[in-house]
């Protein structure tokens, strides 16, 4: 029997290709992917990113999903978020092969229901593992179909539809795909808006032969920056690798907070839905929910991750949520995430305007803020309640623990603690009313993480 907790995940699966994912086990997963959906649907859409790894291994999945009897429609390459709008517009279960901004030699899967609904621990992914684990039951019937269908032109005029930039002034964007998925769907969809693109690493390339997928890494950033500023660029966008995040720099390199964009973004859909809930998760800046209730919205506060953030969308009937990561959910995108449909918001509340785009995201950026701080610790929980101690007998201190440890001091300031789910590590995220307080509540907190 495998042992697959190394490689299960909270929300998708995702290991080393070779030592930890193989196409035998990838072919199990399929099989047991087709058990748990098969009563609800007749077919599986299948894409993949440009790994080398993802062609054979979406093949194997395939293999697995046809042998208990379901089709398969499989979209070749795409970025998760398009793999997402064919789930939705499908109405089908899907799969992505992806291991979004990790190193060459991962791989991963991420899966969804009909709708782009999530598949995670708790809906789905513990009964994968379980059925892998045990052994897939052979089934005695017909085996399935492979069918392949081309999505991305249909995935961006839906996008497009949904944000209108025909009114924008004429724009000139750098877009830094770190060779992943943008560069595959950024031409189609951007072709015929007002928007000149400055490419920066379009080749498909899963060896990411410049620098590494994760644009929430400053050192990412870099060469998106120096272009910005070379070409005299309106704004800058990085994705990540398989392009359902997206980053943001302005017209001077300068990075914009994700919660920023979050807020941004959140007050076009408001005004489009009056009253409607937003959410954001614990980690974002408190100017976030500020800025939703000022706009008459809803503001509602999560755990960090996109199976939490559905799910709550789900719940409340939300109209859009956004993470500190850069992960954006729209409820006409079937709740699911979509870097692209933030870019194009960003790009029309831009292009609506003739001030640049510092000024425009100045009036969504009310607080200082550390980013996320990683540790490396041997006991997470002891180091947590460490923390916990040094700041719970605190007068007018409070503590909750929805997602780790958010400790909101008086005066505004606040801090969360987070174990990372798939490393020995602790993720620190401080905000303040300025730089020099954030400091000093950083160096507080990782004195006692780091002693």
């Amino acid at each position: 029997m495998p042992d697959l907790s190394g490689i299960v995940k909270a929300y998708d699966i995702r290991g080393v290709v070779g030592e930890q994912l193989d196409a035998d086990l990838v072919r199990d997963f399929g099989a047991a992917f087709a058990l748990l959906i098969k009563p609800e649907a007749p077919s599986v859409v299948i894409g993949h990113d440009m790994r080398d790894s993802s062609p054979g291994l979406a093949t194997a999945f395939a293999e697995g999903v046809t042998s208990q009897g379901l089709d398969v429609v499989s979209i070749g390459l795409a970025s998760t978020d398009q793999l997402y709008f064919a789930s939705g517009s499908l109405n089908l279960p899907g799969a992505m092969f992806t291991a979004s901004h990790n190193p060459a030699k991962y791989n991963g899967i991420k899966m969804c229901r009909a709708g782009a609904s999530p598949v995670g621990q708790d809906t789905g992914l513990a009964e994968i593992r379980d059925t892998v684990e045990q052994g897939v039951p052979e089934f005695e019937g017909q085996r399935g179909s492979v069918t392949e269908r081309d999505v991305l032109a249909d995935y961006a005029a839906y996008l497009r539809n949904l944000v209108d930039l025909s009114g924008s002034r004429p724009l000139k964007i750098v877009v830094d795909a770190g060779n992943g998925m943008g560069g595959h769907t950024v031409p189609t969809v951007f072709e015929g808006l007002p928007i000149d693109v400055v490419p920066m690493y379009f080749e498909l390339d899963g060896t990411f032969p410049n620098h590494e997928a994760n644009p929430l890494d400053p050192a990412n950033i870099v060469d998106l920056q120096a272009k910005v500023r070379e070409v005299g660029a309106d704004a800058g966008i990085a994705f990540d690798g398989d392009a359902d995040r997206c980053f943001i720099v302005d017209e001077r390199g300068e990075p914009v907070s994700p919660s920023a964009i979050t807020a941004l973004v959140a007050v076009r859909e408001l005004a489009k839905d009056p009253g409607g809930t937003i959410i954001h998760n614990l980690i974002t800046s408190k100017g976030v929910p500020e800025i939703v209730a000022e706009h008459g919205g809803k503001p509602v506060r999560t755990r960090v991750g996109h199976s939490f953030i559905k799910a709550e969308m789900a719940r409340t009937g939300a109209i859009f949520g956004g993470e500190h990561s850069a992960h954006y959910y729209f409820r006409d995108f079937w709740r699911a995430d979509t870097g692209m449909l933030a870019a194009l918001h960003v790009l029309a509340a831009l292009g609506e305007q003739t001030g640049p785009l510092s000024e425009l995201t100045s009036a969504y950026s009310r607080y200082a803020a550390s980013g996320e701080i990683n540790s490396t610790v041997d006991d997470q929980v002891a180091k947590m309640m460490a923390v916990k101690d040094a700041f719970g007998t605190r007068s007018g201190v409070e503590l909750d623990e929805l997602d780790g440890l958010t400790v909101q001091l008086p005066g505004g300031a606040w801090f969360n603690l987070r174990p990372s789910n798939t490393e020995p590590l602790l993720r620190l995220n401080v905000e303040a009313a300025n730089a020099e307080a954030v400091q000093g509540l950083v160096d507080e907190v990782l004195a006692i993480i780091r002693n």
